[in-house]
């Protein structure tokens, strides 16, 4: 049993079922987030550059910043638009 950790700083952690992983990303829409750290954008060229070349719709998308979570509209956006998201979370 994989136990799935939350690091908001909940008192008591919620329940949350899994979203089930897509059975191919050929012909789907895949939301690239960079959360406005240092160089997430180079990462994300390179993930769009792969994802591109096996037929997948990449949809760009940029925090304003890294320390505050993504504005409602915009989580709206990508939920209704896209199959999936990535994001970048490194330096």
């Amino acid at each position: 049993m994989n136990v799935l950790l939350d690091p908001t700083a909940e008192g008591q952690p919620a329940t949350r079922a899994r979203t089930p992983r897509l059975d191919g990303l050929a012909g789907r829409t895949i939301a690239l987030l960079d959360i406005s750290k240092p160089r997430g954008d180079v990462f994300l060229d390179t993930i769009a550059s792969l994802l591109a070349a096996d037929g997948v719709k990449v949809v760009r998308h940029q925090k304003p910043t890294f320390t505050k979570p993504a504005p409602v509209d915009l989580r709206h956006e990508i939920a209704t638009t896209c199959e999936a998201v990535i994001e970048a979370l490194a330096d």
